[in-house]
């Protein structure tokens, strides 16, 4: 009976890890233009739950890793962007056709400029910021901190956090540290990585943090990043700020 019951629990167990790894496979799928069918190349497809990444080839398909349930974030410039979830009959069934909707925007002429400047010297002198954004270091640990002033008060909201259970900071970093492990590992993969240094909005970031675009600059704002690195970084950029304002606060907290 003994070697019976033993028996059972390694079948049981065998049978549950087969099952487990039946479902770790790949879905194929092919990705058209919604209004004319057309199959649509160089479409970026993360999973958002396993943090890989691939690109649609030139008729469109694509084949990634996925587990049921698992998530696909899909985005191409030009065109909404689309969430798509694995199912069983996905899995069993092999390939899927997604549709993608185009965006209906309307350009305007924008011209750039970094400094509104009326062209009389008197006037635009007082136009110029006259300070700079500084980054200085902090003993023991590796990178420090951007702040539009050059004070030792610059990383005190970092410092100021871990000791206020009221603090965005504290609430942010003790209720997202899965998702902020998962920023970690985007980076290991090249097709995110390649697709976050083109992107400026902030869409996949705050998908996979779970929170909205404007908590990102909120957040920023408190690891002392300035004002300007908030606009104009973009969203690998941005990653690296989070990942590392994170790890700075760990060790902090020590």
């Amino acid at each position: 009976m003994r070697y019976f019951t033993a028996f059972l629990f390694l079948f049981i167990s065998i049978t549950s890890f087969s099952q487990e790894t039946l479902l770790q496979k790949k879905v194929t799928g092919t990705i058209v233009n919604g209004t004319t069918s057309i199959p649509l190349p160089n479409v970026n497809i993360i999973n958002i739950n396993r943090v890989k990444g691939t690109i649609s080839n030139i008729r469109g398909s694509f084949e990634i890793d996925a587990n049921v349930n698992d998530t696909l974030h899909i985005t191409m410039i030009g065109f909404q962007s689309l969430r798509v979830r694995v199912t069983n009959d996905w899995v069993k069934n092999g390939n899927a056709k997604i549709e993608l909707t185009e965006k209906a925007i309307a350009l305007e002429e924008v011209v750039v400029r970094k400094y509104n400047l009326t062209g009389y010297l008197e006037v635009d002198t007082k136009l110029i910021p006259e300070e700079e954004n500084y980054r200085y270091s902090i003993s023991g640990l590796p990178q420090g901190y951007e702040a539009g002033e050059y004070s030792p008060r610059a990383f005190s909201r970092v410092i100021n956090s871990i000791f206020n259970p009221a603090d965005m900071l504290y609430n942010f970093f003790g209720k997202k540290s899965k998702e902020l492990r998962r920023l970690k590992e985007m980076k290991k993969d090249d097709t995110v990585k390649n697709l976050l240094e083109t992107k400026f909005d902030r869409e996949t970031i705050s998908i996979l943090l779970g929170i909205d675009k404007k908590e990102i600059a909120e957040i920023l704002q408190h690891c002392s990043y300035s004002e300007a690195f908030i606009q104009t970084a973009n969203d690998l950029q941005i990653l690296d700020a989070i990942s590392q304002c994170y790890e700075q606060y760990k060790v902090l907290k020590k």
